[in-house]
């Protein structure tokens, strides 16, 4: 029954590969189950309810993209959305989170539109082959230094003369700006949790490297086991009472529907005079959100196979749902209005998935199990918290060298592709960004064919969105 409804065979892939590669997404990308409440709960947004939220979102929005579209891509509230909500929408421009989840539910309603319009499908392909190349081999970059970054191999010194501005809380610094004078260096391997990022990198090095089957999910594992023992994961710290699944329904009567309330829609366009800065933060959203979705198929789809010449074919002269991308471009569009519903910031697919598709996952199925997860994680997340960022960290880094793959296909030796593709896949690592990175992209891409008279191989629809992605930059530097 698995095999007929998710196309097992035709996929090339066996149920406990999707097995597998759906616990490996899942615990790559559980972090977001304590980090989204912890940025979220800043404007005032009840933690718990915010924690029950982001896995009510996470669940559906997978499921639907498993079931739907048959594709092994998981879903979840978005980092770097969730601080924008945060910091720029709620704590900047002053709106109560209420007012923040109207405007996300907006931005949600926005990409069903431009979904079920076939207006996302046009941007997928107006954008250039040497272009798309450039973005998988950027989510590569962005992933392994996503792994990098948690397994903290890293440490970065600020020259005080360079901090644009910090925060101090009971004594300490914290949230501190810095421009160019930050400078980056290897760490000192003397934290025990370095060395065991160190350890779990070696191993799942070692098990990818030998193609033991589950490699990446097996030096997870063992990883977590030898931080424990190692006394990085301090079992001592699960707590059953506070976080209850009973304490979490009960906060979640406080955000649920607040987004169409008295203070949510009901107060968002009161004031005339904001409603221009309301429909630009919504805008903001959506670029957001898009892209960040559409670097990911680009970037991870088209070099395993998930996305099929018939898939791209498709997409390119179809109308309605009928390739797999139509069908994942549709899930992730309704995850970010049913997220805003139950109370959290912009749902979107994770480049995280990149994990569960390097372990194998090749269809829905890899979905469903990272769904199911979720769901079990309201009753287990004391446990999910055991397994330590530098368990996951070696799985995200030998992903992201996996992808790098792609940048063979971009003709380096050619200005023209090489000084978009450069500027794609560096901003989308450093920004800590998929949609900067093709914003960076664009403009480029934009500026060199114009420079060079080729300006009849910019599509329309590419002049509209490296507009639109100027006026969002922009923006941001007003608000």
């Amino acid at each position: 029954m698995l095999d007929k409804y998710f196309k097992l065979k035709e996929n090339k892939t066996t149920v406990s590969t999707e097995v597998m590669a759906g616990i490996t997404t899942f615990f790559a990308m559980s972090y977001i189950l304590f980090v989204n409440p912890s940025i979220l709960s800043i404007t005032g947004m009840p933690f718990q309810a915010v924690f029950l939220a982001t896995i009510i979102a996470s669940a559906i929005g997978t499921l639907v993209m498993g079931l739907f579209a048959n594709v092994p891509y998981a879903q979840a509230p978005g980092m770097g959305l969730n601080a924008f909500f945060t910091f720029t929408v709620v704590k900047g421009l002053g709106y109560s989170w209420q007012e923040a989840l109207a405007m996300v539910f907006l931005c949600g309603i926005i990409n069903i539109i431009i979904t079920a319009t076939n207006i996302r499908k046009l941007i997928i392909k107006s954008i250039p082959e040497s272009l798309q190349h450039a973005i998988g081999g950027g989510i590569g970059i962005f992933v392994a230094y996503v792994g990098i970054k948690n397994a903290n191999l890293l440490q970065f010194t600020s020259d005080s003369s360079t901090i644009v501005s910090s925060t101090v809380e009971k004594g300490k610094a914290v949230d501190v700006v810095s421009n160019g004078g930050i400078v980056p260096a290897l760490s000192n391997f003397n934290n025990p949790g370095i060395l065991l990022a160190v350890i779990g990198l070696v191993l799942t090095t070692i098990l990818v490297v030998k193609n033991i089957r589950g490699g990446i999910l097996i030096g997870i594992i063992v990883t977590t086991i030898l931080g424990i023992l190692m006394g990085v994961v301090d079992l001592s710290t699960i707590d059953f009472q506070s976080n209850s699944l009973g304490q979490s329904i009960k906060e979640l009567g406080t955000t649920f529907g607040a987004a169409f309330g008295s203070q949510g829609m009901g107060s968002l366009f009161n004031d005339g005079s904001k409603i221009p800065q309301v429909l630009m933060t919504i805008l903001a959203f959506s670029l957001s959100d898009t892209f960040d979705t559409i670097g990911t198929f680009i970037g991870t789809g088209r070099r395993t196979g998930i996305f099929s010449k018939e898939d791209e074919y498709a997409l390119e002269n179809g109308n309605g749902m009928k390739s797999k991308m139509d069908k994942a471009l549709f899930a992730d569009a309704i995850a970010t209005s049913i997220g805003s519903i139950f109370g959290t910031s912009n749902t979107t697919t994770y480049v995280e998935s990149a994990a569960g598709i390097g372990a194998g996952g090749r269809t829905g199925l890899t979905s469903v199990v990272v769904a199911i997860l979720f769901l079990l994680s309201s009753f287990l997340s004391p446990f999910i918290a055991v397994v330590p960022t530098q368990a996951t960290a070696p799985a995200l880094i030998l992903v992201g060298v996996m992808m790098l793959a792609s940048f063979k296909e971009v003709k380096w030796t050619e200005l023209d592709e090489a000084i978009p593709a450069f500027f794609t896949s560096i901003f989308m690592g450093l920004c800590y960004s998929i949609s900067y990175g093709i914003a960076a992209g664009f403009i480029f891409y934009v500026i060199v064919k114009t420079i060079n008279g080729k300006v009849k191989e910019i599509s329309p629809v590419l002049w509209v969105v490296t507009g639109l992605f100027i006026l969002n930059f922009i923006i941001l530097a007003i608000l």
